[in-house]
């Protein structure tokens, strides 16, 4: 479902949208480090969030990930349906774990409102 309070949702084109959107079969994790995590405290905790994130990486649940060049953290790509899926993963990273990094989820699916461009006038 669409969210209306999410400010990257045009509040015009949501009746349109409503039709086509499409599950959700990725999620965008944008990582922030919180106040506690300050370089001094997370220097021990960085081995572990490394091997743990692989892990997941291999077990297929992280796809992809990146380090933020413009700020400090990571963006990640997370094979899940859900925000809630993906914040179950992410928490238990170390630094999740640790309260050292926090995550904005942002639900992602198929670009579902190509449909509309596609659909056959014939049969609208």
């Amino acid at each position: 479902m669409i969210d209306i309070n999410n400010p990257r949702v045009h509040a015009k084109i949501l009746p349109a949208l409503a039709a086509v959107v499409g599950p959700a079969t990725k999620i965008l994790a944008i990582g922030s480090v919180t106040a506690k995590g300050t370089p001094m405290a997370i220097a021990p905790i960085l081995p572990l969030e490394v091997r743990a994130t692989v892990r997941n990486h291999l077990a297929g649940k992280i796809e992809q990930w990146f380090f933020q060049t413009e700020g400090y953290g990571v963006v990640f790509i997370v094979n899940a349906t859900s925000t809630s899926e993906a914040r179950e993963i992410l928490e238990q990273l170390p630094l999740g774990v640790a309260g050292m990094m926090d995550f904005e989820l942002i639900a992602l699916g198929p670009l579902a409102p190509l449909a509309m461009l596609i659909a056959d006038p014939q049969h609208q």
